[in-house]
């Protein structure tokens, strides 16, 4: 056979050759690629958790879960249902939840740090006494200069404020006039805090009963003695 009736060799512009890959040719950056969408989403992760622990953070299921023993029964009093007996923050019964500020203004859509304004420095301080448990149970009540401390303001604001009570102290004088002689909001001997009667965590006080055995007692709340009693007996178990 002639070389004539023999094909051709295949020629440097052979498409089939041109559409091989050679060998010399880079890698394709697909490595690189792979590792930037990687980032990208565990970036992407942590500021979704983060933001979710914050908005957390702001929840008054956040007190209960994280600071389990000193904050469950705190957290309890603010969950109690209104229209039925509860438990106070010594496990005492409340016959009219009512009467504890945390359980009524729960409803009212209030959250813990509404009241409760800690400083960074107060959150880590109590952080470490958790993770110690260097504190004591149940918690030392606060009084609302103490509660107001961390935000600068004084100690009537904790309650009388444009966004809570739009009141003066001479408003809350005439809405309880009626109470006659023992009007507690009659500062006649000092200017009482409002945490002195009004408790979050436990059935409130008429402070007045502590040296007038006449004075009114509102509906569901304790005398002093009554409340000397339970807090006597919480502090010597």
């Amino acid at each position: 056979m002639s070389a004539e009736n023999h094909p051709a060799p295949a020629t440097e512009h052979d498409p089939v050759i041109e559409s091989t890959p050679s060998s010399d040719s880079p890698a394709p950056k697909r490595k690189g690629a792979r590792a930037a969408i990687v980032a990208g989403v565990v970036v992407a992760i942590i500021v979704v958790a983060g933001a979710g622990f914050w908005v957390w953070h702001e929840q008054p299921s956040f007190c209960g879960a994280i600071c389990h023993t000193p904050m469950d029964n705190y957290l309890a009093t603010y969950e109690a249902d209104l229209n039925e007996p509860a438990t106070d923050k010594w496990g005492n019964e409340v016959e009219d939840p009512h009467t504890m500020l945390a359980a009524y203004h729960s409803k009212l859509g209030s959250t813990c740090l509404d009241c409760h304004t800690p400083t960074l420095g107060e959150q880590i301080s109590e952080g470490g006494a958790w993770l110690t448990g260097n504190y004591e149970f149940p918690l030392v009540e606060r009084t609302a200069s103490e509660l107001t401390e961390a935000s600068g303001r004084d100690a009537d604001e904790l309650c009388l404020n444009e966004a809570c009570h739009n009141l003066t102290r001479d408003d809350l004088y005439e809405k309880t006039a009626d109470m006659g002689t023992y009007n507690p909001h009659w500062a006649h001997h000092e200017e009482l805090e409002c945490t002195t009667c009004h408790k979050a965590h436990r059935a409130s006080v008429m402070y007045c009963t502590q040296c007038h055995a006449t004075a009114e007692v509102p509906e569901g709340w304790l005398t002093m003695g009554e409340s000397n009693n339970l807090a006597g007996v919480k502090a010597a178990e």
